[in-house]
């Protein structure tokens, strides 16, 4: 099922031909790519974002899974396979227009933050960044995320909240040790008493990332 294939990716900053580096944007469930390329517009600024492609695809009804990133894999087919097709198909174009892999950075909140996570680990290589604002891994409880490829030296980071309604912090801990283990440099924010919100912590590091990836 092609899902979310169909669905348009709006895009802001420099051309992909000619950027320096790229943020591929997944916002959450029932949000769009519209409010999430916008968010990062006014967090990053002009002058951060003048070297920069800025990538949104929208997710098909709004929602990338049907159900919890905690429910069990098959309760969310075949819409997270096409979910994670989708992202894959946003970095090959990517690629194709000149912005190899290590200058790219993935940037997700929520339900966004979960898909940017389970993409890298399930494609890892060395990316620009992961950034994961209040999400982790996919899986049921229990899940034994398997190490395997190399992301090295990735940097990543993760935040939410704690206590958070959708995510809880053991599965942000699950998801730093997974990719830890597969070679990614990770640092993380945990915030008690923060809503289901992106951290300002994340904003920072994406910004600072851009900043060293543009040569700043």
């Amino acid at each position: 099922m092609r899902l979310h294939a169909g669905e348009p990716a709006l895009s802001a900053g420099a051309p992909a031909a000619r950027a320096a580096a790229a943020v591929v944007a997944l916002h959450g469930r029932g949000a769009t790519a519209e409010g999430i390329l916008d968010f990062l517009v006014s967090e990053l600024g002009a002058a951060a974002s003048s070297g920069v492609a800025l990538i949104a695809p929208q997710a098909r009804h709004g929602t990338w899974y049907p159900r919890s990133f905690l429910a069990p894999f098959e309760e969310n087919q075949p819409w997270l396979d096409s979910a994670l097709a989708r992202v894959g198909e946003l970095v090959r174009d990517l690629e194709t227009a000149g912005v190899a892999a290590e200058r790219l950075v993935l940037f997700g909140f929520s339900q966004g933050a979960c898909l940017a996570s389970e993409f890298v680990a399930r494609a890892p290589r060395r990316y620009g960044a992961l950034v994961a604002a209040t999400g982790g891994r996919i899986g049921p409880p229990g899940t034994r995320f398997a190490a395997a490829g190399d992301l090295a030296g990735t940097p990543v980071h993760l935040s939410a909240g704690d206590p958070d309604a959708h995510v809880p912090w053991s599965r942000v801990e699950e998801t730093a040790a997974s990719l830890r283990e597969m070679g990614a440099e990770v640092t993380m924010r945990r915030a008690p008493g923060f809503p289901h919100a992106v951290h300002p912590d994340a904003v920072e590091f994406l910004r600072t990332r851009l900043g060293t990836l543009c040569g700043g």
